[in-house]
């Protein structure tokens, strides 16, 4: 899965593509994805676009032989170039962990923490994960389900009403982050024993973050390398981060299902007008559930 190439075609040609895969579909429910197919190992997708055009993404080893089926001027999409980035320092295989949602009111934390093989490589970069931190919402929300189904993953999920009941009996945010880090650490790391690199993306001093670790009945993954953005040094962590941010919109999706409300990222002035329309429109009861008690926002909100 060593090549990317991306067509813009027309809303017929794209009809004509579905039609020639149709026989190797496979489900994908990300908010942007039309159509998802995986054809020998290529995988194909077409997006879903309100444009007179359509974006198809092929990525695979044979992916521009596939895309020059419909598009002989198809071309191997060239990585982003950035100033910033950075090459991964360490290629071989390992276990790595990110965590999101820690500064979202209204939204829960999750921890992944994801396998990578020495000869992952190609297909993280294939998929943009090289570039984990430039990558949109909107291109999270296409790759990260065949990102899931092809890596091996461990994944946390603290919904706020949990949070809320762990912090009064005398958790904080940053015992709660290790606690789940270590967990999903230690689900991979089972599975894969022999692992001799393991990262984490440092939230916190070394000594801390194991003192945090209180729990006689829970093992302990001990041999950590942490590193402040992590995503940038270690592919594992970068794709912890893809994975992570993914199942972070995929949940805030259920909330706003569930809630027919839009709920809004971080703890600014959205979030506070938001508590407001919720609490009028659920009531006190229902608030409680869905925002991190502990939050000046929620602890100013006029009783």
């Amino acid at each position: 899965m060593g090549e990317r190439v991306t067509i813009k075609v027309s809303p017929e040609k794209a009809e004509e593509i579905k039609l020639f895969y149709l026989a190797y579909e496979v489900p994908n429910d990300g908010e942007y994805v039309y159509f998802h197919a995986n054809y020998y190992g290529t995988l194909i997708t077409i997006y879903a676009s309100k444009k007179t055009y359509r974006s198809v993404t092929f990525i695979g080893d044979n992916a521009l032989m596939e895309a020059k089926r419909f598009d002989q001027e198809a071309e191997i999409s060239k990585a982003k170039e950035s100033t910033e980035s950075k090459e991964w320092v360490n290629l071989e295989s390992q276990i790595g962990s990110d965590e999101v949602g820690v500064g979202d009111l209204c939204l829960p934390m999750i921890v992944v923490a994801t396998f990578v093989r020495s000869y992952d490589m190609k297909t993280l970069k294939a998929f943009g994960v090289n570039d984990s931190k430039k990558l949109s919402d909107k291109e999270i929300l296409e790759i990260g389900d065949a990102l899931g189904k092809k890596f091996f993953i461990s994944k946390l999920t603290l919904s706020n009403e949990k949070y809320n009941e762990m912090i009064d009996k005398g958790e904080n945010l940053n015992s709660l982050k290790a606690k789940m880090h270590n967990r999903a650490l230690l689900n991979l790391f089972r599975r894969f024993p022999d692992t001799k690199y393991i990262f984490v993306d440092q939230f916190c001093a070394e000594d801390k973050y194991f003192a945090y670790l209180t729990d006689k009945y829970e093992s302990q993954i001990t041999n950590i390398t942490f590193k402040t953005k992590g995503e940038s040094y270690y592919p594992s962590v970068a794709l912890a981060s893809v994975l992570a941010r993914y199942s972070f919109l995929k949940e805030k999706e259920k909330l706003e299902k569930k809630y027919e409300m839009e709920f809004p990222f971080g703890a600014g002035v959205k979030a506070d007008e938001f508590i407001i329309k919720f609490r009028d429109k659920y009531g006190e009861e229902e608030l409680e559930k869905i925002v991190k008690k502990n939050f000046a926002n929620y602890k100013k909100l006029e009783k």
